[in-house]
């Protein structure tokens, strides 16, 4: 699982959907969850600087189980991915990440429509952006549970970046590289005018569809 996690951070860098020392991703464990650490870059991490954490935010040495003690500092946003699994049993790992398109949208405070179907695999039929709060606080993390609801999996966090969760670390990934090319098709097509956008009843449609798209699990 802490492999997993180094290969996620990689993968969003390569995919420059992340830089530098932003952005975080978490997965659940039956302890709580386990979380990139604070303030450092991607390509300066390694499996073991993986933070094992309660949900309530307390230190979790789990050794006989994890085998790590004397952890590194965890996210600053580790409110904001307790407060997510808090929330939603659905959701088992979450993708925190400043791409550019999204990161321009969520800095405008626009959320992306239904201009296009596949905004459905969102879990809605739009992306929010959540309203802004300060970073790593308790105040953000009830800024994005209530922007996703009871089944979104993806939002913008005003002048902030994007949040997206999944049932699996595969998935949330997946989500958040489809967000960054929705928000810049999103930002193409307002250039050439006003984007039309689906009505809510076809949407509806969409997104009863998409619950069986791909290979059965």
């Amino acid at each position: 699982m802490r492999q997993a996690l180094l290969g996620a951070c990689l993968a969003l860098d390569a995919a420059g959907l992340n830089h530098g020392h932003a952005g975080n991703i978490s997965v659940r464990t039956p302890a709580g969850m386990l979380i990139t650490p604070s303030g450092i870059a991607a390509g300066q991490l390694d499996a073991n600087a993986m933070v094992q954490m309660r949900l309530d935010g307390s230190a979790c040495r789990c050794d006989d189980s994890y085998g790590h003690s004397g952890q590194l500092k965890p996210s600053s946003e580790w409110h904001l991915h307790a407060a997510v699994y808090h929330a939603r049993s659905d959701l088992n790992a979450i993708v925190h990440a400043h791409p550019p398109y999204a990161t321009a949208l969520a800095c405008a405070r626009k959320s992306i429509p239904a201009f296009h179907y596949t905004v459905a695999l969102s879990g809605a039929s739009s992306i929010q952006c959540a309203p802004y709060a300060t970073f790593g606080t308790p105040e953000l993390a009830t800024s994005i549970v209530e922007t996703l609801g009871a089944t979104g999996r993806a939002c913008l966090m005003a002048n902030h970046g994007i949040l997206c969760a999944s049932d699996n670390l595969e998935a949330a990934l997946s989500l958040a590289t489809e967000v960054e090319y929705l928000a810049r098709v999103y930002s193409l097509t307002l250039q050439t005018g006003n984007a039309v956008i689906l009505d809510e009843q076809e949407m509806q449609r969409v997104l009863a569809r998409v619950k069986d798209y791909g290979q059965p699990q």
